[in-house]
């Protein structure tokens, strides 16, 4: 029955990743990828850590993570702004208080009908990267400021954005302006 009124009351709005999602959207969905993770993933304890681990969290995450979690874990990122739902923020209670097991099958196996995909490839270096991510991910609300500027050295560039660079720094030399 719910199902027929939400049918009905959504006919004819169209479809857009952009609308706002609604709260019920957000609860149930959380509560249905709760639902179908398995028992025993929850029990899982992350097996590293460290500041190495959590360094190598950190590289991989501003390589791979913050093009739609944003450095700093907001989502505040031009791709995770624009997805649907939007990418969440991991900083928060929602993403703080899952099990270190359910981050992991998280990043490894994604998450349907979001835009986490799954990064997981079977090998024990895979895993152990989901593990480092996971340990970074607990520390991304005391992430400094410090780590923030750090991390744009590892965000992925464009060959645009390195031309740019390239060019800037040909004219700063001296080598690049016009007299």
């Amino acid at each position: 029955m719910l199902l027929l009124g939400t049918a009905i009351a959504l006919k004819g709005r169209g479809v857009s990743a952009r609308r706002d999602v609604w709260p019920l959207e957000t609860q149930v969905a959380r509560a249905a990828w709760s639902w179908l993770v398995p028992a025993e993933v929850r029990q899982w304890e992350n097996p590293v850590s460290g500041d190495v681990a959590r360094r190598s969290g950190l590289e991989h995450w501003a390589d791979h993570c913050a093009v739609c979690h944003a450095n700093d874990g907001s989502g505040n990122a031009p791709v995770g702004r624009n997805l649907f739902p939007p990418a969440p923020d991991m900083r928060l209670p929602a993403t703080q208080d899952r099990t270190d097991g359910e981050l992991f099958y998280a990043i490894e196996q994604g998450i349907p009908l979001t835009g986490m995909p799954a990064w997981g490839n079977g090998t024990e270096a895979g895993e152990r990267a989901s593990w480092e991510l996971v340990l970074f991910i607990r520390h991304l609300p005391n992430l400094t400021a410090g780590e923030q500027a750090e991390m744009e050295r590892f965000n992925p560039r464009s060959r645009a954005d390195e031309e740019r660079e390239r060019a800037i720094d040909e004219f700063l030399k001296g080598s690049g302006g016009s007299e």
